[in-house]
């Protein structure tokens, strides 16, 4: 039965350098500190590092005197998402994956050769699946976990070990790859054993009379005889990407380079899930400094900022920033499950654009809801829709637009209220009520072919022409019903020829106006033609108004 091992070699290094595309990382010597000051030291290098003289327990003191090494603290949150990115490329490929380590996973192959092929190209697709996540990872393929494990540690590259040649490759990996204690370490040197090889050629009955069974053990898994179950990791459908910044960012366009990378990064792990997000939600960790003077030329600088749907005002003066809250959300609901980065991030630009947050960014999160793929199929004889993704993107531009409009028409009134954008962008639909013209604007959303409802055989009925603003009209009454009519405008009377009604309404019997509006449906002679209205008297103001036309 087969096991593959993912290794990541200096996982904290990694798991920093993840998005080098926006911090330029790759390529640099790195070195990633921790502790508490004045007790820092380093606990990973990368090669580059270790080649310009940077060792793992170094103080922050003796790794600063070398000048081209970059300096990180540790980031746990950066370290648990990477963690999280190496166990979707394992359950990408089957259930059975064991968490044995922050860096190190253990897969079950068993029977995946019928989906995926044989066990080498198995293993160059976890290294890819790895690629794809931003991590350099060893992948070894052996007949049980432990030498698997023993093998992804000490052979860079992906290594397959055939059945019954564990001992012979595993023989020359040095003694620190079974994680021995120092004390037993010590011992083995002292015996001169250096490698699994030397160790795996001891007696048995005298290896046992000096070290117990802990030294039989060690022995089985220097040969690659050892055998034991898997724990499965629990399948989490939880995807976060999260990156904590040395420099606070207070401009929109280097917060871009970084949204995008994060969004790279969630795109891939979806990917490797086959799954997609119908929800994006960001979350900005501000730097918050009390004291400081407000700076007119800052791109997040605003008359006032928008906080998780909330208007803070912000100084004009020399004076003092309010407090505002240290954390800026903002979710971004879509109309069907998407996967594409770049969309992602335009979305992200045209949000923060419109609502900017208060204080330069110190740390970033993104996580997104997943979804299953969406599956559609176009019809021969169903009009082609545009695609969810770009309509999407317009009607984020438009949103902005009207959004900026909106806030600048408050500039004018002096108010502080933010507009209620999704009231103005999306699809019209009638409200259940008889109040008039009343309606909402709902979010658009894509119906597959299968879901579109089924239209109804249309049948003959008469349409009402709406004028939009209604048209202002003289009436004259006789027995308190309309018997001519002026149109503004017009220069003779209308005389009404039949006539229907009154009927009251006003669709919110609780406020004030309940009851204001007393609606006629008339028939009116023009020359030699008759024209069916509807009108209505404002009873509250006491005029009249054409609504509209009956075809």
């Amino acid at each position: 039965m087969p096991f593959a091992c993912v290794y990541v070699p200096e996982f904290s290094v990694q798991a920093l350098v993840r998005h080098s595309n926006v911090c330029d990382l790759g390529e640099k010597s790195v070195a990633v500190l921790a502790g508490t000051p004045p007790v820092v030291a380093v606990i990973a290098v990368n090669e580059k590092a270790r080649l310009a003289g940077i060792e793992p327990g170094m103080t922050k003191v003796q790794a600063e005197a070398c000048p081209e090494v970059v300096l990180l603290s540790r980031s746990p949150a950066q370290e648990e998402s990477a963690h999280a990115a190496l166990l979707d490329c394992g359950q990408a490929f089957s259930p059975q994956v064991e968490s044995t380590r922050a860096d190190t996973i253990l897969v079950d192959l068993h029977g995946l050769e019928q989906l995926f092929g044989p066990v080498q190209n198995i293993a160059r697709e976890l290294s890819r699946r790895a690629a794809d996540v931003g991590l350099d990872a060893n992948v070894a393929v052996a007949a049980n976990p432990d030498a698997a494990m023993h093998a992804a540690h000490g052979f860079p590259g992906v290594t397959v070990i055939p059945p019954g040649k564990e001992a012979e490759r595993l023989g020359s990996l040095p003694i620190d790859v079974l994680a021995v204690s120092e004390e037993m370490f010590e011992t083995f040197d002292r015996w001169g054993v250096r490698d699994l090889r030397g160790l795996a050629a001891l007696p048995a009955l005298a290896l046992s009379e000096r070290l117990g069974q802990e030294g039989l053990r060690l022995q089985a898994m220097a040969m690659g005889k050892t055998s034991r179950t898997l724990v499965p990791a629990q399948s989490q459908l939880h995807f976060e990407e999260s990156m904590e910044l040395e420099d606070a960012v207070d401009l929109l366009e280097p917060l871009a380079f970084i949204l995008s990378r994060l969004l790279e990064q969630l795109c891939a792990r979806l990917s490797a899930r086959a799954l997609s997000t119908n929800e994006l939600r960001l979350r900005l960790t501000l730097e918050v400094n009390e004291d400081v003077q407000v700076k007119q030329h800052s791109a997040f600088s605003t008359q006032h900022s928008v906080v998780n749907g909330e208007v803070f005002p912000r100084s004009r003066g020399t004076g003092t920033e309010e407090r505002c809250r240290e954390i800026h959300e903002r979710t971004i609901r879509l109309p069907v499950p998407m996967r594409d980065s770049k969309v992602f991030l335009k979305l992200l630009q045209l949000d923060l654009q419109s609502s900017p947050p208060a204080w330069p960014v110190k740390k970033i999160s993104l996580t997104a809801e997943s979804a299953p793929a969406r599956a559609t199929q176009s019809g021969l004889f169903v009009s082609a829709s545009p695609q969810p993704e770009k309509l999407e993107l317009t009607l984020a531009r438009i949103r902005n637009v009207v959004q900026g409009l909106g806030k600048n028409s408050h500039r004018e009134k002096k108010k502080l209220t933010d507009f209620n954008v999704a009231e103005r962008v999306g699809s019209p639909v009638l409200v259940d009520t008889h109040k008039p013209d009343s309606f909402l604007m709902r979010h658009f959303t894509a119906l597959s072919e299968r879901s579109r409802p089924q239209v109804a055989v249309p049948h003959v009925a008469n349409a009402l022409r709406m004028f939009r603003p209604a048209l202002a009209v003289k009436v004259e009454l006789q027995n308190g019903v309309p018997a001519r009519l002026l149109l503004d405008g017009s220069r003779a009377f209308s005389d009404v020829v039949a006539i229907a009604g009154p009927w009251r309404s006003s669709g919110e019997w609780w406020s004030e106006y309940a009851w204001s509006r007393e609606e006629w449906d008339i028939a009116v002679r023009q020359k030699t033609d008759v024209m069916f209205w509807r009108v209505y008297r404002d009873v509250n103001r006491g005029e009249w108004f054409v609504e509209g036309s009956y075809d």
